[in-house]
């Protein structure tokens, strides 16, 4: 007894310790669907963003096969392309970081200056004030080298650092925006709010400038992406501390944009009235900048449901993505349906409700043709909307009449010479059997005497019957 007594303390603590320890709670991460969409579907990914993009920005056929990588990019050629040749060969040799294509490693090294200068913002003309030359070429040397590198000491001037980050920039083989999205950029600076008679006004229409960048940062790749990140928080705490370094994100832009947005080896001249577009461009980027990498709220349902709904789309038409429905494959056929993982066609109602909202938002759109045409192409495409259940109702009722008279008039024929197109007051008695027999076999397939004779009868003799 003392000992099983002496026992069950022991055992009792052991089941104390055994207890598992408490759940950590679950972050959830709004855009993980999104980037699932993007590695496991990148056509359908692809596409998405494509179809919503094209929808915000007027893109001619070539400017879209530039953005979509079918094309080569039209880029301002340079008139001293002998000039600026020269002076591109004169620059220091390749390393891995300056003058190298964009790469994790490289970005690694850079993040370095970054984050001394993110602790240093105070400083008056930063990315303006040019460094010292010979400490520059110490700290790209060592940069190039791989070395990791203690800012803190004091022997680099945080304008040395800016200086070389706008050079690192500058050598890369492609803008770090990219030549393929050079179209879009413009097209999206453009983009300006419309008055109640539904003309263009000089007024930017931000909200719809920030949805066309976040859409379009989607399709960078991932080291543009990753880099462009951390170059725009950089310069949007730049500009937020404008009164000690008296610099504000136009400044900023304008020390910036020919490094990241410019074409390579064009120059000022070249861009034929363009660089106050693109300036401005990067300086909506600087202000805007926390906002800008985050997926649409569309995206992020369209992303979801494609992974956890259970919906059948007949969309072929990028503007039905916009609402958030199945997207189908490039492989069916414009108006085939696309079957649900679950086997069933039936309609999802959350994606339904934001159809409804999307038709609404065009409808309340001012007058104009792209209006009507979102409009058509909603009255085609998309059910639910009021268009499109006017004309749904409307052919089938006229497919129901052009499909089912040539059966019923066999029938009714038989061997027994024309149909009697008389009322049934005309009917001889003889004749009664026969039409008993036909309303039988008309039962059998769901008709009712009366609907048979409104489908046998012309729109005329049906009013008059």
């Amino acid at each position: 007894m003392d000992m099983a007594a002496e026992k069950e303390p022991n055992e009792n603590k052991s089941v104390v310790n055994s207890q598992d320890p408490a759940p950590q709670p679950v972050i959830f991460n709004p855009e993980f669907f999104v980037e699932r969409l993007k590695h496991e579907r990148p056509q359908v990914f692809t596409e998405l963003v494509l179809s919503n993009i094209t929808r915000l920005i007027d893109l001619p056929g070539d400017e879209f096969a530039q953005l979509t990588g079918e094309a080569d990019p039209r880029l301002p050629t340079a008139h001293t392309g002998f000039l600026r040749s020269l002076n591109f060969l004169k620059r220091k040799d390749k390393g891995v970081v300056f003058g190298a294509p964009l790469t994790e490693e490289g970005i690694a090294q850079i993040h370095q200056l970054i984050e001394y200068l993110s602790k240093n913002l105070h400083v008056e003309g930063l990315f303006r004030v040019p460094g010292h030359s010979l400490r520059q070429a110490a700290l790209r040397e060592m940069l190039n080298a791989g070395t990791e590198i203690d800012l803190e000491t004091g022997d680099f001037h945080p304008n040395d650092a800016a200086t070389l980050l706008k050079a690192f920039l500058g050598e890369l083989p492609e803008p770090l925006l990219t030549h393929r999205h050079y179209h879009a950029y413009l097209k999206i600076a453009e983009l300006t709010q419309f008055d109640e008679k539904g003309n263009k006004t000089s007024v930017p229409d931000k909200e719809r400038q920030i949805e066309a960048f976040q859409l379009l940062f989607m399709l960078l790749p991932p080291a543009n992406h990753s880099l462009l990140k951390l170059l725009l928080d950089l310069l949007y705490h730049t500009a937020r501390n404008q009164h000690n370094n008296k610099m504000s994100a136009i400044n900023l832009a304008t020390m910036v944009a020919p490094h990241i947005i410019w074409p390579k080896h064009v120059q000022a001249s070249d861009l034929q009235g363009n660089i106050k577009k693109l300036n401005n461009a990067v300086a909506f980027l600087i202000k805007h900048s926390q906002k800008l990498f985050r997926a649409p709220v569309y995206v992020k349902e369209h992303a979801h449901m494609h992974f956890k709904g259970s919906t059948t789309s007949q969309f072929t038409d990028g503007l039905a993505l916009c609402g958030g429905g199945a997207h189908p494959s490039p492989s069916k056929r414009a108006g085939e349906a696309v079957t649900c993982t679950d086997g069933t066609t039936s309609s999802n109602t959350h994606t339904e409700l934001a159809l409804r909202e999307l038709y609404q938002q065009v409808s309340s759109m001012p007058e104009s043709a792209k209006k009507k045409k979102l409009i058509r192409q909603f009255a085609k495409q998309v059910p639910g909307t009021p268009l499109s259940d006017q004309q749904t109702l409307y052919s089938h009722r006229k497919h129901r009449r052009s499909r089912s008279f040539g059966g019923i008039r066999r029938r009714a024929l038989g061997t027994q010479g024309p149909v009697e197109t008389a009322s049934s007051s005309l009917v001889t008695p003889g004749s009664s059997s026969s039409a008993d027999r036909q309303e039988k076999e008309d039962s059998s397939f769901g008709w009712d005497s009366s609907s048979l004779k409104r489908m046998c009868f012309s729109p005329t003799q049906e009013t008059s019957v």
